[in-house]
């Protein structure tokens, strides 16, 4: 079995402190009564499943492939993988929405403030402590599956954070005139989370699907077509048309020149040569690279 990379390890660190967060949320919110910290507990376990899911596509896209099903490997995997994780976040924002304003609505609840504060500050260091080390282990890595993840840290470290918050000054409440409140604590917190942290994700979603739906990122058509331009100019071809897309890692770009009728390319090694040029000045050279440079006469080739 090949060693695991840097992002694997990470993924399965965070997946195991995920684990516990969720058995953490599931256990005291039930001691507390808490519907929030029930919340919290669930998405953390769902969130698990994310990151385990993020783990086999991450293991998947860096494996070479023969499979004459998937030729082109599983660089297309990623992004759909990343679009369905986001998109599950924000879905659970908006459920989690709903059952605060169902919660408000009925009254509220009575919570065991204790239980609740002692959860809150435990899964709470837990969450920091897991978003700035993947924060500061991403600068190396560049992964996307490691940035949503500790998006998602940060999501439930927020959570945590004002839920802690909220506790605390609603027990402060409890034997004071104000006390009729602390019932409502719990909703209310939940409900303003979920409208600030549903966006969070949406990024990382519309860019996912972007690349699903094959759409030219601007920036890499715009080094292409200066490269080209350049190249078309020094060695006096007519023109060129260029196609790009980038999927998951990996980057699809398809090249085709038109040369002058009366321009002779001697062999098969000056092209190579012409080839290798503009692979050089494109950089990025890697597996996760698919290009492809052919030269006609013919416009109908372009």
């Amino acid at each position: 079995m090949p060693e695991a990379t840097p992002e694997q390890r990470l993924l399965r660190l965070s997946i195991g402190v995920t684990v516990v967060v969720s058995l953490f949320g599931v256990v005291f919110g039930l001691l507390s009564g808490s519907l929030s910290i029930v919340f919290d507990g669930v998405f953390a376990a769902i969130d698990a499943a994310m990151s385990g899911l993020a783990l086999f596509v991450s293991r998947l896209v860096s494996r070479e492939t023969n499979n004459r099903r998937f030729q082109f490997g599983y660089w297309h995997i990623e992004p759909m993988v990343l679009a369905f994780n986001g998109g599950t976040l924000m879905l659970l924002c908006f459920y989690a929405f709903l059952n605060a304003v169902a919660s408000f609505l009925e009254g509220g609840r009575q919570l065991a403030f204790d239980w609740a504060i002692v959860y809150a500050v435990i899964v709470c260091a837990m969450c920091f402590g897991m978003f700035f080390y993947e924060l500061r282990a991403n600068r190396r890595i560049g992964s996307d599956f490691i940035r949503l993840d500790a998006q998602s840290w940060l999501m439930s470290a927020a959570i945590t954070s004002a839920l802690l918050v909220a506790f605390a000054i609603a027990w402060s409440f409890k034997d004071t005139p104000y006390g009729y409140l602390t019932p409502y604590a719990d909703p209310v917190v939940l409900a303003l989370l979920t409208i600030c942290l549903v966006f969070v994700p949406i990024r990382t979603v519309r860019k996912a699907l972007q690349e699903v739906l094959l759409m030219t990122p601007p920036e890499l058509d715009a080094q292409v077509r200066r490269v080209m331009d350049d190249v078309v100019a020094r060695h006096g071809f007519k023109t060129y048309t260029s196609y790009a897309a980038k999927v998951g890692r990996a980057q699809f770009i398809e090249i085709h020149v038109a040369v002058p009728e009366g321009m002779r390319l001697d062999n098969v090694t000056a092209a190579d040569a012409i080839r290798r040029e503009i692979a050089d000045a494109l950089g990025g050279e890697g597996p996760q690279r698919w290009l492809t440079i052919d030269f006609t006469a013919d416009p109908r080739w372009l």
